[in-house]
């Protein structure tokens, strides 16, 4: 039995190294963009934080929803259904281009209520047009995460990983260019790390979009425009599982969002070490989000190939090495909790708030872990409205309030608020385990 779960971790890890890169890349964009930023004035970065935080939230939206044909996809392919692998990928775009639209349009018109955000007036001059500018980046962004999504349910993971090293370098030359005003080009500051981003995600779109349509891998499922009616079936499908996958990370996102600001209530250096402690855990947790997707396509090829018996197997290594490998990241921020705030701040009061906090995120590194890869495995087996109630539940009954009495009623203040985080995060992943399992025992006696 062991040795079975070691392979099915070989195999697991093997397909999300590729999306832990491609996820750190993407990451490394925004790293790249706040550096560049900050070099112009302090105003364009609080003005690049405020829009980039709301602007994230969408995103999120629009990814989980871009996510629904990975699974799908993985099915089909499963089955050996060429024909509506190549079906699914043309519906998904009309649905991911028509909720991209719906998106752009809401941060065009949000961009012109910034000033009742209580921010100050120079900041909202520059949030609100380069606000703009990204905004109309979420189109291209779509279409190229309907193509990753349908060669990852493929198993094809490393296209979007090259693309997203790539890109990079893309929006750095683009940065330096517009923000700055090199090689005969306006300085245009922030406006310009907005257009720079606007180039950076078109570049992804069409490169990945040119790889796919070019490649021979490719050629049988017909993955051009050529749509040849609108299949509404399958757009059903589609938005039954994207929406509520959109909404799954939207709340939990949201809720580590809204904690950021109850860290304000209490005061700016508590909110600087909560910053420093989700900076830490956010990279933990780019990795586990490619074990995630990893196990997404594994379960949804296995479904697709009806071989029900390998579900158990890929899920529970799946959890197990998430688990594993959480623990080794929660040990690190134990043993270096002392040292690692020194990487962002010298103010001491900070870091002796940062040190605790990294004790409670050790603790929830586990849980993160092992509630992110349930969420693909539910996802996998297309199990997502469930998921989607327990986790508004999980956070936004349960985390926020306690955490909120925890903080300001028994004064315990930041650690409050992270043993909140820390209880929604436990429940989910319990809740998530219990049932995939529970999916999984259906499943295999409905086709027994």
């Amino acid at each position: 039995m062991l040795k079975k779960y070691i392979s099915e971790i070989k195999k697991t890890f093997t397909l999300a190294v590729p999306v832990i890169i491609g996820q750190l890349g993407h990451v490394l964009l925004g790293i790249t963009d706040s550096a560049m930023v900050g070099r112009v004035g302090s105003d364009q970065l609080a003005a690049s934080s405020l829009v980039n935080g709301i602007f994230f939230l969408l995103l999120v939206l629009g990814i989980g929803i871009s996510i629904a044909v990975t699974p799908l996809v993985a099915m089909a392919k499963g089955g050996n259904n060429h024909e509506e692998c190549g079906i699914l990928l043309r519906q998904s775009l009309l649905v991911n281009i028509f909720f991209s639209i719906i998106f752009t349009g809401l941060v065009f018109i949000a961009s012109y209520f910034l000033e009742y955000l209580n921010q100050p007036e120079e900041v909202v001059l520059l949030a609100g047009s380069y606000m703009r500018i990204i905004g109309f980046s979420i189109i291209p962004f779509m279409l190229f995460q309907t193509y990753r999504q349908f060669i990852e349910g493929l198993s094809f993971t490393k296209p979007a990983m090259y693309i997203a090293i790539i890109s990079n370098v893309v929006n750095v030359f683009g940065n330096w260019i517009l923000i700055y005003g090199k090689l005969g080009m306006p300085a245009l500051g922030l406006d310009g790390a907005g257009y720079a981003s606007l180039i950076t995600r078109l570049f992804m779109a069409i490169a990945l979009f040119s790889f796919v349509v070019t490649n021979k891998h490719f050629k049988e499922y017909d993955p051009t425009l050529r749509f040849k009616n609108i299949n509404w079936p399958i757009i059903r499908k589609l938005i039954n599982l994207g929406v509520p996958s959109g909404f799954t990370a939207f709340f939990e996102v949201f809720a580590f969002s809204f904690s950021s600001i109850m860290m304000g209530w209490i005061s700016s250096n508590a909110l600087a070490a909560h910053q420093i402690g989700i900076s830490f855990a956010s990279i933990s947790f780019m990795i586990i989000l490619g074990i995630s997707a990893a196990s997404t396509i594994r379960v949804g090829t296995a479904m697709g190939k009806k071989d029900f018996d390998s579900l158990k197997p890929i899920g529970f290594s799946s959890i197990m090495f998430s688990s594993i490998l959480m623990s080794s990241f929660g040990i690190i921020f134990i043993a270096f909790r002392n040292y690692l705030p020194w990487l962002f701040v010298v103010d001491t009061e900070v870091i002796e708030i940062a040190a605790s906090l990294l004790v409670i995120a050790a603790f929830f590194q586990i849980s993160d872990g092992v509630q992110a890869v349930g969420l693909g495995l539910l996802r996998g087996i297309t199990d997502v409205k469930i998921p989607m109630i327990a986790t508004f539940i999980a956070y936004w009954v349960i985390s926020l309030p306690v955490g909120y009495i925890i903080a300001f009623k028994y004064e315990m203040g930041a650690i409050g608020i992270w043993i909140g985080l820390l209880l929604g995060l436990t429940l989910v992943a319990i809740f998530f385990t219990l049932r995939f399992n529970y999916k999984i025992e259906v499943i295999k006696n409905e086709h027994s």
